[in-house]
């Protein structure tokens, strides 16, 4: 595993290929609210994806309540969504470079999250030629799709736990209805846990992730 260097203002770590060949596709997942690179990039191996190099980037800023978490933006009653502009500029830039250091076009990349990092996903997702995204507790940003109308069709998996009291399943509801809406595939599956991950949820990505690539070869 390699601290990756600071590039376009966003640390990242990277895990290449355990075959030590040339990546069959990029996989990035965007950590929680409070977390940082270093808590999704754990699960890495639980994806048993040999062939894929993962990236795993930080949010540009500090969590008010933790020293070592980070944040996509503020989520406080009086600053809610304050910092979503910019961290969503430094994303968009920093994610159309992954392809000249990665050699990985985005049609070949999963772009990924979990909760705001979920949220940050399906707002960046929807613009970008991913190969494909997935939600877990994850929601839209208010106006998101509205605003900006979807340029991607690309594939969505949402996962979601039914008993989420920090962002509810009606959120995943809505992302899902919404997405469909605008002729996006979605595949939706609920579970029986809290705000979390869970190893039955790594299976399903691991599936999403072989399945999407077959077909953007």
């Amino acid at each position: 595993m390699n601290h990756g260097r600071k590039y376009l203002s966003l640390e990242f770590i990277q895990v290449p290929p355990t075959t030590g060949k040339a990546p069959k596709g990029l996989i990035v997942a965007l950590h929680g609210w409070g977390a940082n690179a270093e808590d999704l990039a754990s699960l890495a191996p639980y994806l048993n994806l040999p062939d894929y190099q993962f990236v795993f980037p930080n949010a540009p800023f500090p969590h008010p309540h933790s020293p070592i978490g980070r944040a996509w933006y503020e989520l406080s009653a009086e600053n809610m969504y304050e910092g979503l502009t910019q961290s969503r500029q430094l994303l968009t830039d920093w994610l159309l470079s992954l392809e000249s250091s990665t050699g990985v076009p985005l049609s070949q990349t999963i772009l990924s999250g979990f909760s705001q990092g979920g949220a940050m996903t399906l707002d960046l997702g929807l613009k970008l030629p991913f190969a494909g995204l997935v939600v877990m507790s994850g929601y839209l940003h208010p106006g998101a799709v509205e605003t900006s109308p979807a340029t991607s069709l690309a594939p969505v998996l949402i996962t979601h736990g039914r008993y989420d009291q920090v962002v509810p399943l009606r959120a995943a509801l809505n992302a899902k209805e919404t997405l469909e809406s605008r002729g996006i595939a979605v595949q939706y599956y609920e579970f029986d846990m809290g705000h979390e991950i869970q190893l039955p949820m790594l299976e399903l990505i691991r599936n999403f992730v072989i399945n999407t690539q077959v077909t953007t070869e």
